[in-house]
């Protein structure tokens, strides 16, 4: 039997993590699979994770209700799956579509 010390250590790499987020943060503003893909950049220290996330939402709704619901997520998720800490989600929202405009930019409210 080989002691814990000695079995090694599991590495969970950066660009796994950053698609965790990237799918938790879709699953939490539970758009269709043609809904643009939110993209997430990670800083792993130790067992500690801090995300940056960019996503697009609808418009018109509460963006307050929508972050903090990825924001939860994300921690969920990154905390369950990778077995890591998120003490910081910070969620920019690049864009606003509104699928009632028509003409340039599809729809879209920059």
């Amino acid at each position: 039997m080989v002691e814990p010390a000695e079995r090694g250590a599991t590495r969970i790499a950066d660009r796994v993590v950053a698609k965790i987020a990237s799918q938790a943060a879709r699953e939490a503003l539970r758009e269709g699979p043609t809904a643009p893909r939110p993209h997430a950049v990670v800083a792993v220290r130790d067992r500690v994770v801090r995300v940056r996330v960019t996503v697009e939402l609808g418009y018109p709704s509460d963006i307050g209700t929508q972050c903090g619901a990825v924001r939860r997520q994300i921690t969920e998720r990154v905390g369950h799956l990778a077995g890591m800490e998120v003490p910081e989600v910070a969620v920019t929202v690049e864009r606003l579509h509104a699928p009632q405009l028509t003409g340039v930019g599809g729809g879209r409210v920059r």
